[in-house]
């Protein structure tokens, strides 16, 4: 089984996969450290700013190791925020049985209304550094983006609107 948690920024998607590793003993990638793996080797000239490229270079790869895992029949949980919103085109039906699909969100009010506390537990499992600003007005836009695209791909959207509980079961995605 291979389980995607998408998400824009600062939903918890990282946290997520690390409960789900714990509780279901599966091991998760972060896209993010695949994409930092490949800019510090030098495998692409592309840079953590370049996030518009970042998609279609990193789902590239991406969904070749869901390929490969599902055909191995392994199990993993991939975060990121760069999974394709249309991932299903790339997979036969037979695989797409295999794949289990959760986008995070935060609602505009949550993020209005919890933006400092969004802020502080932004580095709550990894070090983000100096590469990582946000803004509030960012937050909302980039919160609005998944739940829209999330809506016309008709994808499983979980909002976090006044209370930030994230525990899913596998059964729930």
């Amino acid at each position: 089984m291979v389980i995607l948690i998408n998400g824009a920024s600062c939903t918890g998607k990282t946290i997520l996969a690390q409960k789900l590793m714990e509780k279901y003993k599966i091991p998760y990638l972060s896209i993010d450290h695949l994409k930092m793996g490949l800019i510090r080797s030098h495998n692409t000239d592309l840079t953590p700013y370049d996030d518009e490229k970042l998609q279609g270079y990193l789902w590239n790869i991406t969904k070749e190791i869901i390929k490969t895992v599902i055909e191995n029949d392994q199990n993993i949980i991939i975060e990121g925020a760069y999974i394709s919103f249309d991932y299903k085109k790339d997979f036969p039906l037979d695989y797409l049985d295999k794949i289990k699909y959760i986008c995070l969100a935060m609602s505009e009010n949550y993020i209005k209304d919890n933006y400092k506390i969004i802020v502080e537990n932004a580095e709550i499992i990894e070090n983000r550094g100096n590469l990582f600003s946000i803004d509030k007005d960012f937050l909302i836009n980039e919160n609005k983006k998944y739940i829209e695209n999330c809506k016309k791909y008709n994808l499983p959207l979980m909002i976090i609107y006044d209370k930030y509980v994230i525990n899913i079961d596998l059964d729930n995605i």
